[in-house]
């Protein structure tokens, strides 16, 4: 006798006189799979929290997103059919979700955890990301408040003053090896502390990794793995590293081996007509930053509305060597900021133009802060419009 069993399980069930239900396969767009995975992802977050997600100022960004995505849901009309079967709670149809800000909508959120927007994620909720992306965003995005911030807090500041003297820089963020702990970076706008770093691991790729405390300039920290901190500051056009202090005098008055930019700092008095000029004019200076001479710096200057469309006196000049211009200059500019003095003049052409560079402030004055910037000491002064001098940081 033949046998009447085969391999196949639908086909023995046949025989044995059972009914068997085929379940269709049901084949779903790449849309389709996006809308399915962002709505789980809500439903995740329910089963977790026991409520809805809300949109608030303050809130977690995911939880943020969890509520667009989910406003944006029980607007779409094909998401109702869609979801229908794994709609068992009732989320589309049931309590209502936080309101959200104009402003805030989901591609701007989307921007906020890095993901990139190529179209609307409005109606079609691009870019669901896979599990280990998103654990890397959220080492980003869920920090906490920093207990013992106060200690930290001095670095940062200290840091921030040696950013604006020069005495240390930002770079480009390369290699993950930059990352070790007491590095500093930017990331995101903030500055971020490597406090702490774990032992090193090998991921299942086979990668170093490492379990790091991370501190912010705003007083929060982060427990983020070190490839979650390289993978921000990889996305960040804006992400840098901060570099080492570097310490002794700014710049040199005398060359030595290997220096081989020269500037001076220029200071000059304008001869134009000015009411504001002409009335304070032993006291109206304009100071200045140029690896080119002084007089070449100067020339034609009553063409040119940063001189006030007038002659200048050249009153002083301190040459210096191994600088960088733009950060002098930007130093320079901050210690004075409080006294700076903006007078609109017309161009050639008879436009009004703003001139800046100008200061209010005495020229022996001027001659302390230059000699401050020599010996390293300006961080911890600024000028004080009132007292007409230098004075100690508060």
């Amino acid at each position: 006798m033949a046998n009447m069993f085969t391999d196949d399980d639908d086909a023995l069930l046949s025989e044995l006189g059972i009914e068997v239900e085929k379940k269709k396969q049901v084949a779903r767009t790449p849309r389709e799979e996006r809308i399915i995975a962002g709505f789980e992802d809500i439903q995740k977050f329910v089963a977790e929290h026991g409520r809805l997600p809300r949109h608030s100022e303050d809130g977690d960004i995911f939880e943020r997103l969890y509520a667009v995505r989910l406003q944006r849901l029980r607007e779409l009309p094909e998401a109702a059919a869609l979801l229908a079967d794994l709609d068992a709670d009732g989320l589309l149809s049931g309590a209502e979700v936080t309101p959200v800000a104009d402003d805030l909508d989901d591609d701007a959120l989307l921007a906020a955890l890095g993901v990139e927007v190529e179209a609307s994620p409005i109606t079609e909720l691009k870019h669901v990301r896979s599990n280990a992306e998103r654990k890397e965003a959220e080492d980003i995005a869920n920090r906490q408040r920093c207990e013992d911030f106060e200690t930290f807090q001095p670095l940062f500041e200290k840091v921030q003053r040696e950013l604006e003297s020069g005495q240390r820089e930002t770079r480009p963020f390369e290699l993950k090896a930059e990352i070790q702990k007491g590095r500093l970076f930017i990331v995101e706008g903030q500055k971020a502390y490597v406090a702490e770093m774990g032992e090193e691991t090998l991921t299942d790729q086979g990668r170093t990794d490492a379990r790091l405390r991370v501190i912010f300039d705003n007083g929060t920290e982060s427990r983020m793995l070190m490839r979650s901190l390289q993978r921000a500051l990889n996305k960040d056009e804006s992400g840098r590293r901060i570099t080492d202090s570097v310490a002794g005098p700014l710049f040199a008055d005398a060359p030595e081996e290997g220096d081989s930019t020269t500037g001076t700092i220029y200071v000059l008095r304008s001869k134009s007509d000015h009411p504001m000029v002409s009335e304070n004019r032993d006291v109206v200076h304009k100071i200045g930053v140029t690896t080119l001479g002084v007089e070449k710096r100067i020339a034609g200057a009553h063409l040119q509305p940063t001189f006030l469309m007038a002659p200048v006196e050249v009153v002083a000049t301190y040459e210096l060597y191994n600088i960088n211009q733009t950060r002098l200059e930007n130093l320079i500019h901050r210690i004075f900021g409080t006294a700076k003095l903006d007078i609109e003049i017309p161009d050639r052409f008879g436009r009004p133009v703003t001139a800046r560079e100008w200061f209010l402030v005495p020229l022996f004055v001027i001659d302390e802060a230059v000699q401050k910037i020599k010996d390293g000491t300006i961080t911890k002064f600024r000028y004080d419009p009132e007292q007409a001098s230098l004075v100690s940081h508060p």
